[in-house]
């Protein structure tokens, strides 16, 4: 069956850096777009970063561009998040999707 399974989450200080994993198996992962989304307590899942099958083309939400990187390794079925110059308004649980289906979420916490 699909699994998505994230990892790298953890806290962090305003201004450093952290690496979301998302290992994914069940489906052709080279066939398929990956997506990041996040949820703030108290707001709505929203949309942060997609990359397509082959890894050319990346989109992100207006807040976190020229600071996060979405990348894969289509050989080892896996998207990467790299997050950079945290601001505590990156705090959320970040969540994988890819095929109508959802990863678990890691927890990300910038603060002092």
């Amino acid at each position: 069956q699909v699994q998505l399974v994230e990892s790298g989450g953890g806290l962090v200080q305003p201004g450093g850096s952290l690496r979301l994993s998302c290992a994914a198996s069940g489906f052709t992962f080279r066939s398929y777009a990956m997506k990041w989304y996040r949820q703030a307590p108290g707001k709505e899942r929203e949309w942060v970063a997609s990359i397509d099958g082959s890894g050319g083309m990346r989109t992100y939400t207006g807040s976190v561009k020229g600071r996060f990187t979405i990348s894969r390794d289509n050989a080892k079925n896996t998207v990467f998040l790299q997050m950079n110059s945290l601001k505590p308004e990156d705090t959320a649980v970040y969540y994988c999707y890819a095929n109508t289906y959802w990863g678990q979420g890691t927890q990300v916490t910038v603060s002092s």
